[in-house]
């Protein structure tokens, strides 16, 4: 089993820059892609970014060029830095294990864009 508590969200201005951190504890390992997603209110959750063992990322297309993802296997972190921040960012970013075929959550942490 694993737990992963984020943080790191809070308000930031149009343009402005987060940093958003994921700790698990538990079942973890280098081999397990992590990654993160966010929902906002009325909207179905949509991936933001991905990082698997090798290192290797992807993201959303809405976030490409102003998001990185980065995992510290030894601390048990992934991070996700997201600048110049837009008016549709705003969310709950989620971050994820997936694991044997399987997506594990935390809680989340909520991003406000607002000026």
């Amino acid at each position: 089993q694993v737990q992963l508590v984020e943080s790191g969200g809070g308000l930031v201005q149009p343009g402005g820059s987060l940093r958003l951190s994921c700790a698990a504890s538990g079942s973890f390992s280098s081999r397990y892609a992590m990654g993160w997603y966010r929902q906002a209110p009325g909207k179905q959750r949509e991936l933001v970014a991905t990082i698997i063992c090798s290192g290797s990322t992807n993201c959303a297309d809405s976030v490409k060029g102003r998001i990185t993802i980065s995992r510290d296997n030894a601390q048990k972190m992934v991070y996700l830095q997201m600048n110049r921040l837009k008016p549709e960012d705003p969310a709950v970013y989620y971050c994820y294990q997936r694991r044997s075929g399987a997506d594990y959550w935390g809680q989340g942490t909520q991003v406000t864009v607002s000026s």
